[in-house]
Order: structure tokens, then sequence, then C-alpha cells
């Protein structure tokens, strides 16, 4: 599944798009072209304590379950910079990276996303906020059984590893 699927009129001028490889579209009328590219996201584990901060999503997809602070880059805005955005919106906490733990790929909806996480560190008390309906902290033995996204799960098997 792409994220163009089902786009048959080109957003710009209305004509008929041509399909592509690749999940490529075309608009032969206006040169226009569209991809399915990955979105990017940034992602991050305050660890305090041996007890690593998750929240419970407020919104679809994957309403009610356990996932990382972050969200989507914002178009031009640098990864570190979303990092810390995100974490203020979320948590009302400042944040540093600390370390980075990789790149991962999940499903989101129809769509796919590019995820990118670090551990950072903060102070203060983190307050559900924006799209967090609920923060918790976890030891390594503590986890969630199931996360949001795939990619999560392995990020913290890594770091429980680690310890």
């Amino acid at each position: 599944m792409s994220i163009l699927d089902g786009w048959r009129l080109c957003p710009r001028c209305g004509h008929e798009l041509e399909a592509r490889e690749g999940g490529h579209r075309l608009c032969p009328a206006c040169g226009s072209s569209y991809w399915a590219n990955s979105a990017p996201a940034v992602q991050g584990l305050l660890v305090r304590d041996g007890r690593v901060l998750i929240g419970r999503r407020k919104h679809e997809p994957q309403k009610g379950m356990w996932d990382l602070p972050g969200g989507f880059l914002e178009e031009g805005e640098e990864p570190l910079a979303g990092l810390r955005r995100e974490f203020r919106e979320e948590t009302g906490l400042e944040v540093e990276p600390v370390e980075w733990l990789g790149t991962n790929i999940d499903p989101y909806g129809p769509s796919y996303v590019l995820s990118l996480s670090w551990v950072v560190r903060g102070d203060g008390e983190p307050v559900a906020d924006d799209d967090v309906e609920e923060l918790a902290w976890f030891g390594p033995d503590e986890l969630p059984g199931e996360m949001a996204f795939p990619s999560q799960d392995a990020v913290l098997r890594r770091w429980r590893e680690r310890r």
C-alpha cells in the first residue's frame, strides 16, 4: 500500500495523473511529480532512575496504545530541533539528546514513517499534553507488552539489553 494509492487527479491543476514505478505519480499537463516517501519523525527515550518515560496515544492511528514521546518533523525542521519541540509539546519538558539509537521504518496508517531515535535527558516533572493521553515510567521488566509501532519494541529491547 502507498500513500498515493487512489490519487487520480493532480492537486495543482486537476489533470489526470499517470502512475509510474515505485509509487510515483506524474501530471502530464503541468509536469508536477508526486512521490510516496516515508515521513520523517523523531522519538526519544527519557530515562531516569532506570525507568523510561512512555506515553499513551490520544489519537489514531493506534489510539490508546503506548508510544515513545516524539512526532513528525515539520517541513525543513532539523531533527534535533524537532525532537526538542515534540518533547516540549507532549511532556512539557526541555530535553537534550545524549545518545543516538538508530533509524527504523514503521507503518503508519496507509503510509510509512522513518523514525530517528535518541536517548534524551531532561529535568522536571512530565505532564501529558498535545496528543498524549497519559505518561508513565516503566522499568526494564515492566515495559508494555506491545507498543504502538513495531520498531519501538525493538528500541526498548535494545535499551533493556544494554542496561
